[in-house]
């Protein structure tokens, strides 16, 4: 009998870790595209990833020598079970809320940094340091003090930095001269490792920088010692002491970040911007390009600067300032340099997000513009998504295109979510399609398939059957999903509303994997519609903006105008609708059935953020301002203030509370004074408390049983 015949959905779903065990990730092409290196572990439910290169030159024997075969040949370098004996994997409280801020729920090997060459790799695996020469295969455990965190090779390939008990370390890769380079000086400071808040909503998860020299690194010194502290604990284990972390509530101090260039004699050099002004260290680029790049943000994020740096005097210069009434959005991979040394970033301008190198923009509001992939001698790769102005509105499509002077090409091609890597000729292009399970992991050389790199993830037990649409005057993004098999004479069918909605959270994508739980929660008999309102990702600028001091108010519009909109075309039963959501969704949900209960019948909040002063900074202060200084828009936007629930309605529907006791990214006590004011208003509810989960919720048996769980409470509070 087949894996297919023996599991259940949400066993399935909860053991391969959503589908994204066996799957290869973070591709690296090596400079001169003889090899691709990646990440994958050994089977769809084998969590430990391995390190692997892809041989795009000729295939090797198990000694390493090269046969000359043109077929490419795939590699295992390193094994994570062979370099621990078959032991346990033991991770410090550092590197598992590292993981936490990057949501890895994988275990072995999950992340590695190339020399400049691409011949030696370097990585973490239970705290210790390894080396692999990808050349010939061999690892190797350097002796070095730990836990290790993100360890770096030098550009040269000679030495490893790395942190540990939060000092920035060094050590030869001969396996000698390990030596702390720069240690903290006081408690609650460290040196290399990027703040809470860096990691979390900036998505700069690192904290410092080699020089393409090879001769110092730029290094990030955080002190949280002005941080509010906030306590978690365990109450299914009282024995266990509670733990501190440091927790930036809006409106409360920052971490105070500086950076330093440092040489390897241990000589330092303080990088100067004016902080007061510009206290968020958004991004840091050094390559051969140039001198080092920051991006710098005022806390309001309505100011940044680009700054290029003087590495003799640590004096920066101001190379481009960006302003915005709203706020200004980061993006990944700039701001950077084109080999010509000008500036590449990417902007909102003339009311579409674009591309910019140096005064030029390139691309037009026909594309809008995600992320910039990699920068080539004569052209920029990018992923973008198509703009207001484009021909056709390809519904939640995310294509991959070159850009230069001359024009726009798209790279991807058919309906889907398309991404790269790409090193000079050599591309790895990740195609996820709508109506094919997974995805497809294509090796291209001047734009020619030279090889495709397997995946050894699960194929589903089911099939998901996203329609694709828009609904409503604004034009609301949507995937509906009825059961299978459903036809139409069967008759209306109960709705469950299932978004995330809001900002950095797209949900509706031309692609297969993303509705497998919305098409599961489909096939228990209900109609589910994915909406994704106002704030968003991939339309406009405008269109995300939008909420700016009405986070969920707009959010809990839009699901109400898509679901009215829908009805006219699909069998929903207008009497029977429920909403579920986790983080920012499980927000939107508790709002939805409180203040709209004509609307929403039942309702499920998983790990949801009800009061906004409790969020981190530099997310919150982004869309309402300082607390202290706005405090009816910050009332305005949560679910609970402390004079209990504001705006709630008649008549009370049932609501479902869902929060994991370990959390520190939305602390559990948001769900417990929800549930506080709830109470005291007189207001039926459930709480479902998660011991030892936190928002990830990556156990298994957790995983499993609260789709089981949700299911029910829906059947009850539905009638179904």
């Amino acid at each position: 009998m087949t894996t297919r015949n023996k599991l259940s959905f949400p066993r399935q779903f909860a053991r391969t870790q959503r589908f994204a065990l066996g799957a290869p990730r973070a591709f690296t092409v090596v400079p001169d595209g003889s090899r691709v290196v990646f990440l994958r572990s050994a089977s769809g439910t084998d969590p430990a990833g391995g390190l692997w290169a892809l041989d795009l030159v000729g295939s090797r024997d198990a000694g390493g020598t090269e046969k000359g075969a043109t077929q490419p040949a795939e590699r295992l370098v390193a094994d994570p079970r062979e370099l621990l004996g078959g032991g346990p994997e033991r991770l410090s409280a550092a590197e598992r809320a590292r993981r936490e801020r990057s949501r890895e729920g994988a275990a072995g090997i999950v992340g590695y940094a190339l020399d400049s060459a691409g011949e030696l790799a370097t990585f973490a695996l239970s705290g210790r340091l390894f080396t692999a020469e990808l050349s010939t295969g061999t690892t190797r455990e350097l002796p070095v003090r730990g836990p290790v965190i993100d360890p770096r090779p030098s550009p040269d390939g000679r030495r490893v930095a790395y942190v540990a008990g939060g000092a920035l370390r060094v050590a030869e890769v001969a396996g000698e001269g390990d030596r702390v380079l720069a240690g903290p000086e006081e408690d609650r400071v460290s040196y290399g490792l990027a703040e809470f808040v860096a990691a979390e909503e900036m998505g700069r998860p690192r904290g410092f920088w080699w020089s393409p020299d090879s001769d110092r690194l730029l290094v990030a010194r955080v002190d949280e010692r002005e941080v509010r502290r906030v306590w978690l604990s365990d109450p299914a284990h009282p024995e266990r002491e509670p733990q501190s972390v440091a927790y930036p509530f809006a409106g409360t101090p920052n971490a105070d970040v500086r950076l330093f260039l440092i040489g390897l004699d241990g000589e330092r050099t303080e990088v100067v911007w004016d902080r007061a002004r510009h206290p968020y260290l958004a991004r840091v680029q050094w390559s051969d390009a140039g001198a080092p790049l920051l991006l710098v943000q005022a806390r309001d994020q309505r100011t940044q600067r680009c700054l290029t740096v003087d590495t003799a005097s640590g004096a920066t210069r101001t190379v481009h300032v960006d302003e915005d009434p709203d706020w200004l959005e980061l993006f990944p991979g700039v701001p950077a340099r084109a080999a010509d040394g000008r500036l590449v970033r990417i902007a909102d301008e003339g009311g579409a997000r674009v591309l910019t190198v140096g005064d030029r923009v390139l691309t037009t509001a026909a594309l809008h513009v995600r992320a910039v992939l990699d920068i080539g001698d004569d052209d920029v790769l990018v992923t973008a998504s198509a703009g207001e102005e484009a021909a056709e509105p390809e519904i939640g499509e995310v294509h991959v295109y070159r850009v230069n002077e001359l024009g726009v090409e798209r790279v991807s091609e058919g309906p889907g979510v398309h991404t790269a890597v790409r090193s000079g000729a050599v591309t790895v292009l990740t195609s996820a399609r709508p109506d094919v399970p997974g995805s497809t992991f294509r090796v291209l050389r001047d734009g020619e398939r030279v090889a495709t790199v397997a995946s050894l993830a699960e194929q589903p037990v089911i099939t998901a059957r996203p329609r694709l649409c828009e609904a409503g005057p604004q034009r609301i993004p949507c995937a509906v999903l009825l059961p299978t098999g459903y036809r139409e004479g069967d008759g209306p069918l109960p709705v469950l509303m299932d978004p995330y909605g809001g900002p950095h959270g797209q949900r509706v994508y031309a692609a297969h994997h993303p509705y497998l739980t919305s098409q599961w929660f489909a096939d228990q008999g209900f109609a589910v519609v994915v909406a994704d309102g106002r704030g968003t990702p991939g339309r406009s600028p405008a269109w995300e903006k939008s909420v700016k001091d009405h986070l969920f108010l707009h959010s809990v519009d839009d699901q109400v105008a898509a679901l009215h909109a829908l009805a006219r075309t699909f069998p929903l039963d207008l009497n029977r609708v429920a909403i579920r959501g986790w983080s920012y969704g499980g927000s939107l949900a508790a709002l939805a059935v409180l203040r709209r209960p004509d609307v929403f019948h039942a309702g499920i909040a998983g790990a949801p953020g009800t009061d906004q002063r409790m969020y981190d900074t530099h997310y919150t202060e982004r869309y309402l301002g300082l607390p202290q200084e706005r405090p009816e828009v910050y009332a305005a936007n949560s679910v609970v203030t402390d004079e209990g629930l504001s705006g709630a309605q008649e008549p009370v529907r049932p609501l479902m509370l869902i929060h994991g006791l370990a959390d520190d990214n939305v602390l559990v006590a948001h769900a417990l004074r929800l549930s506080s004011a709830l109470l005291a208003a007189g207001r039926e509810h459930e709480v479902l408390p998660l011991s030892g989960v936190t928002h990830m919720t990556p156990q298994e048996e957790v995983a499993e049983n609260l789709l089981r769980v949700q299911v029910a409470f829906l059947r009850r509070a539905l009638g179904v």
